[in-house]
């Protein structure tokens, strides 16, 4: 061979072999950094770990049998997922009930019949459904406006109908009926069973734009009591879940699932002074209202008819016994928003402000079944005794809880 083909030979064998190296060191250099990524808490590429060989590849397979499970989740529950859409009429939003500046809502041509009754679409959420006949779960918020008109978007992407059946009047869940009797459903968990530092993944209209996007995240906290909505509209939840799953406008009242695939929650906040700070309301407090809307075709709540602040034993309180936590029945900071509602079971009791009740049936009061999440657990016309503190006097007092709105 000639000598100067020979050197250009070697000179390309020799470049051919850095170019490899170059590679199989980037290659290399990725797929540490992504198990890294992956296992880092385990330290699997520390020198100084002590993990052995079989330990690393257990761990593998966890994480890999861990997203199956998250994949196959997601499968089985996105067709049971729905987008809500609401809508008003064009004449509606041209006279101002729901204009509002920025929103292109205001109209300044004359409308004929045909675009006055035409619908335009204000705003959306998600839900997702309970029972093959059309049930299914939202939050009250994302239907609360008077004059419109509800459609669901299922998973396939067809526009279905759709009506409101009830709102709980206390808590942040409301549900639609949709035509139809082979709906795929979700199956619901229990939420009394979380536990904080599971994973948890949840589904929604993201940005009411993205129909079921799908995020994944743990439960931060339980029992949480947050307010949500704005100055307009807010409302106090007891008893959420907190998640750092992303959840985002639209995503109300979408499920918040475990990797079995039952639903524990129904997303319905985001703190916007945090990040990855979010809420669901726990689906226990959901199940009796479906029942209800089965059973009698509306949403049962009992009501004591009390305004309250938890209070824990001041010292100078001369107290028989001491106790964890009390409700003091207190007035509102506006006119009219008395301590106990005049003819609500508290006022037909005998109930007064200032009163600290501190059980019922002789289970106390704690911070995390204070006396709102005690009265949920029984239904109109139940008798229950309160254990009342009034001035340095305990006393029991007899209730007879009513239907809340009757």
């Amino acid at each position: 061979m000639d000598e100067s083909k020979k050197s250009v030979t070697q000179t390309l064998f020799v470049i051919g072999l850095a170019i490899s190296a170059i590679l199989g060191s980037v290659a290399g250099s990725l797929t540490t950094f992504f198990l890294t990524s992956q296992l880092g808490s385990f330290a699997l590429f520390d020198p100084s770990s002590t993990l052995s060989p079989e330990a690393v590849e257990s761990r593998i397979v966890e994480l890999i049998e861990e997203e199956s499970a998250t994949i196959a989740v997601v499968e089985r529950v996105t067709p049971a997922v729905v987008s809500i859409v609401v809508k008003k009429e064009r004449r509606e939003l041209q006279s101002g009930s729901s204009s509002f500046f920025g929103g292109g809502y205001f109209f300044t041509e004359p409308l004929d019949n045909s675009s006055a009754a035409e619908l335009v679409e204000i705003s959306s959420g998600t839900g997702f459904f309970v029972t093959q006949d059309g049930y299914l779960l939202t939050n009250r918020h994302v239907v609360d406006e008077e004059g419109t008109s509800f459609f669901v978007v299922t998973n396939d992407g067809e526009e279905l109908p759709a009506t409101l059946v009830d709102v709980d009047p206390l808590q942040d869940i409301a549900i639609l009926r949709v035509e139809g009797d082979a709906f795929a459903t979700v199956t619901l968990g229990d939420s009394g069973d979380i536990r904080i530092g599971q994973t948890v993944i949840a589904i929604g209209n993201t940005l009411s734009e993205f129909r079921n996007t799908v995020t994944k995240g743990v439960v931060s906290g339980i029992n949480r009591r947050v307010t949500a909505g704005d100055s307009y509209n807010a409302e106090v939840i007891d008893q959420a879940i907190q998640t750092d799953a992303a959840i985002n406008p639209g995503n109300s009242g979408g499920p918040l699932i475990n990797l079995l695939g039952e639903v524990i929650g129904i997303n319905t906040a985001v703190s916007f002074q945090g990040e990855s700070v979010a809420f669901a309301i726990p689906i226990n407090e959901a199940k009796r209202a479906v029942e209800d809307v089965q059973t009698y075709g509306r949403i049962i709540r009992p009501w004591l008819g009390v305004r309250y602040v938890l209070v824990t034993p001041e010292v100078e309180r001369d107290v028989e016994g001491t106790y964890e936590v009390g409700a003091l029945i207190v007035s509102g900071g506006q006119p009219g928003e008395v301590g106990v509602f005049e003819g609500s079971p508290a006022d037909l009791a005998g109930l007064k402000e200032e009163d600290v009740i501190l059980a019922i049936d002789g289970e106390e009061l704690t911070q995390d079944q204070a006396l709102a999440e005690r009265i949920s657990d029984y239904r109109p016309g139940d008798r229950v005794v309160l254990t009342v503190l009034r001035g340095t006097e305990i006393m029991e007092v007899e209730v007879l809880l009513a239907e809340y709105g009757e």
